[in-house]
């Protein structure tokens, strides 16, 4: 069966007759993120703001946990901030950076030493706490241009990656919604009128302390159910006339099934959909044997087996 292409082994290395009718899709990053809410995640969205707690979204990978944050803060046409924690993340940097390094330096140099105010970042707590505040130490505003809105939505996303002190360290920021600077001896606090909502995402990969979860509210993503990815499609790309969203959700559902993958995935899910769509790779018709282009993205994109075996397309 034959596909369009968009590369081919052409001397220009892309297919001419090929024509992009619209903008690519960028993995995981969307201009305008859109979203399938379920009435518990709109609740737990509603119970956030209602309390000012943190959300804590739980969930396996791909489930939606990260795109949540962006999707809400979209919707509200509030700014948004986000940090990716790591194993060197400090609970500090999301507050605060002071380069020690450049006052050395500048130390070292036969130029009067500057204020400490000249060697502070601010990190993404203190621009939703206070923008204006953060705006006289740093003029690049993350992320930016950022809506016009005193209110914030951020995203802490994978704090089980963190070494064990981060999340206890984060205890008051998170639960007074203020901190304190010491090399300017300032409170940096969040306004009364407009708290920001906190989501902060976990892949379970490493337990969090008990105080730093008292604190929390609890949203667990479960893995999604085939109606439920056909929605999630949709609201991407979408309604069809064929059965491309559902055949490719009966797909990922009968490998759970099968033992050939963990769980059900939205973002492979849709992976594999953009795929066809973009391929123009159309799924088979009751009866008819799958064509090898069809396996293939099954294979490359529901399935990703230890062992892949050749198939000729």
């Amino acid at each position: 069966m034959k596909y369009t292409k968009m590369f081919s082994t052409s001397k220009s290395g892309i297919n001419e007759n090929y024509n992009r009718s619209g903008p690519a899709r960028l993995a995981d990053r969307t201009k305008n993120p859109v979203y399938e809410y379920t009435p518990e995640i709109e609740l737990a969205i509603n119970v956030a703001l209602a309390t000012g707690r943190p959300l804590l979204v739980r969930g396996p990978s791909g489930s939606g946990k990260s795109s949540l944050a962006r999707s809400v803060a979209h919707r509200l046409k509030w700014r948004y901030y986000e940090t990716v924690v790591t194993t060197r993340t400090k609970a500090q940097d999301l507050l605060w950076i002071f380069d020690n390094i450049r006052r050395l330096n500048d130390a070292q140099s036969k130029e009067p030493l500057k204020e400490a105010k000249h060697y502070i970042k601010p990190g993404i707590l203190w621009w939703a706490f206070n923008r204006n505040s953060a705006g006289m130490f740093d003029k690049q505003e993350p992320l930016s241009p950022q809506p016009n809105s005193e209110d914030t939505v951020i995203l802490i996303d994978e704090i089980d990656k963190a070494e064990p002190d981060v999340p206890n360290n984060l205890l008051i920021p998170i639960g007074s919604l203020e901190f304190y600077i010491d090399e300017i001896d300032q409170i940096i606090s969040a306004s009364p009128e407009h708290p920001p909502l906190i989501f902060i995402t976990t892949n379970d990969e490493r337990q969090l302390p008990m105080a730093f979860l008292r604190r929390c509210l609890l949203l667990k993503l479960n893995p999604p159910s085939p109606e439920r990815l056909i929605k999630i499609a949709e609201q991407h790309f979408g309604k069809r006339d064929d059965s491309l969203y559902s055949m490719l959700a009966e797909q990922i559902t009968q490998a759970v099934k099968n033992k050939e993958r963990p769980e059900a995935n939205a973002a492979e899910y849709l992976d594999a959909v953009w795929a066809c769509i973009s391929l123009n790779v159309k799924p088979p018709n009751e009866g008819e044997e799958p064509s090898p282009t069809w396996l293939a993205i099954r294979e490359s994109t529901l399935l990703k087996p230890a062992s892949v075996q050749h198939i000729k397309i």
